[in-house]
């Protein structure tokens, strides 16, 4: 059983972490501000998906097999980046496509993409690795605390990440028309190119 005391220390850290502005949150307001929150779950479903498969398998020990070897950070770090980019061009095309471009139509992100999206950021790695190295306890069952870690930052994540959903749609549900949607793809493109920059650079 897990102590209450290593609990808050635990949502001391992922909350500040998971909340906070960055690559992550900000590809998920995008999503919103897009598709709406609706629109957006099957790519929020995936993106969890994802954190919680990281959970798993750096908790069972694989993170320590891959901390001595940063070329795997790197490739990581590059392929995420250019995924962005991907993810950038698709919303570039959209805002150059038909004038009755809506939420229905242009690029449309999936559960895949949202998987890859964590799966390809190496900050996420570091901070899921992070997590687990402090607050895992040997003298304990192993299994045991790395399901209910899993559960519980899956719980932090769909609790923070929906209001940055939320958020990008309120932010942007007034700028419907064929226009502004053109204007959001092109936004929403550079945000891609930025929040790839920040992968690569930051």
């Amino acid at each position: 059983m897990i102590s209450w005391n290593i609990w808050i220390l635990f949502f001391g850290y992922t909350v500040p972490m998971v909340v906070s502005p960055g690559p992550g949150n900000t590809v998920l307001a995008t999503a919103g501000g897009r598709f709406g929150v609706a629109g957006s779950l099957p790519f929020w479903a995936g993106f969890e998906m994802a954190n919680v498969a990281l959970c798993l398998i750096y908790g069972m020990g694989l993170g320590k097999a891959l901390h001595g070897h940063p070329e795997i950070q790197a490739v990581f770090k590059w392929a995420g980046t250019a995924y962005l980019l991907y993810l950038a061009w698709g919303f570039f095309r959209s805002s150059a496509g038909s004038a009755n471009s809506s939420e229905e139509g242009g690029v449309r992100l999936r559960a895949g993409d949202g998987f890859l999206s964590v799966i390809l950021n190496p900050k996420i790695h570091s901070m899921i690795l992070v997590m687990f190295s402090q607050f895992l306890d040997p003298a304990h069952a192993l299994p045991t605390q790395v399901v209910q870690f899993a559960v519980a930052f899956l719980l932090v994540c769909v609790a923070c990440h929906f209001p940055w959903i939320v958020g990008g749609r309120v932010i942007l549900r007034r700028f419907r028309s064929a226009h502004a949607m053109r204007i959001q793809g092109r936004v929403f493109g550079l945000c891609m190119i930025l929040v790839a920059a920040y992968v690569a650079f930051g």
